[in-house]
């Protein structure tokens, strides 16, 4: 294994200088030692000579070994020349004895002997990893001492030779022992450091890879921005610190127009290149080191933190705005796109995270549902309104099934003779907390909750109780108009809802008006169909809100449309109007033309009334002549009003206000 290998040369190279140093030192000595017993020769000066020479022969090779790199590129050839090293310095120690005239280990010169066997045991304990290299240096030295003594055939000699065998022979056992034991340690300290290297690539992949996993848990993968998970942290953690040190923190949502619009008709990779874009931008007017993140949809936030947070916020909403109103580059094309905003702070409008995204939502829902493009500030009363609706939409089912919403009924006349054409049905709720609720707000509710069938189908029922006893106050001809909002048309059939309700109370179609609000049939997709099925079931049908721009001539002109109703706008004050006055004029015209009886609501002045009549209109309603009453009342109003209970005319109708 190379990296044993490289051990064993590194446990070679430690302190390779201090023996040869050693072996220097011991080699001075033994000469000093014959000189000062007079026995120095020229046989023991060439042996000094020729292991000094190897001394240095072993240093330059160590150098030489190093300065190549070969002790790391090539350790077994390394190793190899150490060895050869050690068993020439080995050899030169072992010619010792035969460097002296009359060698007696055990007598005069017992120094050299302890000297010789002191650096062959020596060489055994220091090169434990590297057996080769200790035996080639201390093998000989006892070799020759062994020889030595033994030659000398003399009993003590000759024992003491023996023994040296046998200690040559355990420190050979010993040396490969030990190397046995330096190579399992070298072995084991490898696997240990491969093992920590594995450990630590691991940790670095993990770590990488947890940096990659925050940075998707914590940025939306489509812009680049915050999520809403991260978004939700930061806002609760800047409020949190906010509250520390007396700070403001602002909220601004901000909402995309008509997002939708571009994801149906242009597909997602358009909507997604769009958002994109808008990200870019945002980042590049927020650069305060705000927090700008996009909280899903087309809805962005951005945390404003900090000294005067809600000031900046205030720019920033004005410079995103005002950057709205210049065309965006996106998916190769060209576009302006209009924003929504909306704005909160803690601690002025909220006191936690939680508050403080609702007040932003209820402040961004007020731009939307005004003019739009503009930035809306949150104000306590939008609180009361959400918390209203809210109230309403949560009571709003039990007050359809318990009766609680109903409909009351206005009355509609001739306005020549007074006689009553019809009546309109108008929704009334009176709640117990929160008193009168509007049709407008029973409406949106009802389609915020998916009610809104249940909650028509329900004035349906009223308006056919109504026709069922009008025959018992002396109107049989009499019909009852109710309203469908338009956006009714696309949540579920109408036509189906109103054969089921007068299916059910056994009223003959004919005896019902639905108007329908002129936004109503500018979409054909979605009302044609169904008002064609009407049409050929029997109900009366009625344009309401008429003139308010959006009917097309060639539409009322296909649908068999029985009457039109003047929007109240024109009617009011007509008697001091002479524009008004033209404008109903041409529209009775119209109708005329078209064979369409007139209806005009609002009707408040016996002047008005009159100048109504002198331009031709027929049949009128409003609190002139009475207000909206509830059944129970209809029967002593009736009374008063009509003169004969036989009088008998070609019922008119009115309209369910449910918008």
């Amino acid at each position: 294994m190379p990296a044993v290998l490289q051990a064993k040369v590194a446990d070679v190279a430690d302190g390779y200088h201090s023996t040869l140093a050693l072996n220097l030192i011991t080699l001075s000595v033994c000469i000093l030692i014959l000189s000062m017993q007079h026995e120095a020769s020229w046989t023991s000066l060439i042996w000094y000579g020729v292991g000094l020479v190897m001394v240095g022969v072993r240093a330059y090779s160590m150098k030489a070994l190093t300065r190549r790199g070969l002790l790391l590129s090539a350790p077994k050839f390394s190793l190899r020349i150490l060895s050869l090293g050690a068993l020439a310095l080995g050899t030169v120690w072992a010619a010792l004895p035969w460097a002296v005239t009359n060698f007696e280990p055990l007598g005069q010169h017992a120094s050299l002997l302890l000297i010789m066997g002191g650096m062959a045991a020596g060489a055994v304990i220091k090169q434990i990893g590297n057996t080769p290299l200790a035996l080639n240096y201390s093998i000989p030295i006892l070799v020759s001492l062994m020889v030595s003594l033994i030659g000398l055939w003399r009993p003590n000699e000759v024992l003491i030779g023996l023994c040296l065998s046998l200690m040559i022979l355990i420190f050979i056992r010993r040396s490969l022992w030990a190397e046995r034991m330096f190579v399992n340690s070298q072995v084991a300290r490898h696997e240990a450091t491969a093992l920590a290297d594995s450990l630590t690539r691991a940790n670095s992949d993990i770590l990488r890879q947890n940096t990659r996993l925050e940075a998707l848990a914590n940025r939306d993968t489509l812009t680049g921005l915050a999520n809403r998970v991260f978004f939700h942290g930061r806002l609760a953690g800047d409020i949190a610190r906010a509250r520390v040190v007396d700070e403001e923190v602002a909220l601004l949502i901000f909402d995309v127009e008509r997002f939708q619009s571009i994801n149906d008709t242009l597909g997602h990779s358009a909507g997604d290149a769009l958002l994109r874009a808008i990200a870019a931008r945002l980042s590049s007017i927020v650069e305060d080191g705000s927090l700008i993140a996009r909280l899903g949809g087309d809805e962005f936030a951005v945390i404003v933190s900090g000294a005067d947070a809600l000031n900046r916020a205030r720019t920033h909403a004005a410079s995103v705005l005002e950057a709205s109103r210049q065309p965006i580059q996106w998916y190769h094309r060209q576009t302006v796109v209009g924003l929504s905003v909306g704005l909160a702070a803690y601690p002025e409008h909220a006191s936690d995270a939680e508050e403080l995204l609702a007040c932003a939502d209820m402040a961004l829902y007020d731009a939307k549902r005004s003019d739009r493009r503009q930035l809306r500030e949150f104000d306590p009363d939008l609180r009361k309104n959400a918390e209203r609706r809210r109230i309403i939409e949560q009571d709003l089912e039990r007050a359809i099934q318990t009766g609680a919403i109903g409909a009351w009924f206005q009355p509609q006349v001739d306005l020549v003779t007074r006689r009553i054409t019809g009546f309109e049905a108008l929704v009334r709720w009176q709640h117990p907390q929160l008193g009168f609720v509007s049709p407008p707000e029973i409406v949106n509710a009802a389609r915020a909750v998916h009610l809104s069938e249940q909650f028509t189908a329900r004035i349906a029922r009223d308006a056919c109780l109504l026709v069922r006893r009008l025959p018992e106050l002396g109107l049989p001809d009499v019909t009852v108009a109710l309203n469908v909002s338009p956006r009714e048309f696309a949540l579920y059939s109408v036509a189906c809802m109103l054969h089921s309700v007068t299916s059910e109370h056994g009223v003959n179609p004919a005896s019902l008006e639905i108007e329908i609000t002129e936004e109503a049939i500018l979409d054909p997709a979605l009302a044609d169909a169904q008002l064609k099925q009407m049409e050929e079931a029997g109900y009366k049908l009625a344009v309401d809100d008429f003139g308010m721009g959006h009917s097309s001539l060639a539409y009322l002109i296909g649908l068999k449309i029985d009457r039109l109703k003047i929007d109240r706008s024109f009617v009011k004050d007509v008697a001091r109007s002479e524009t008004n006055q033209k404008l109903i004029s041409a529209m009775v015209s119209l109708g005329q033309s078209l064979s369409l009886e007139i209806v005009v609501e609002g009707v408040e002045t016996p002047e008005d009334a009159a100048i109504l009549a002198r331009l031709g209109c027929g049949t009128a309603q409003g609190y002139l002549f009475a207000r909206p009453m509830p059944a129970s009342a209809l029967d002593t109003w009736i009374a008063g009003h009509q003169p004969s209970a036989n009088l008998k005319r070609k019922g008119k109708s009115k309209h369910l206000s449910v918008a």
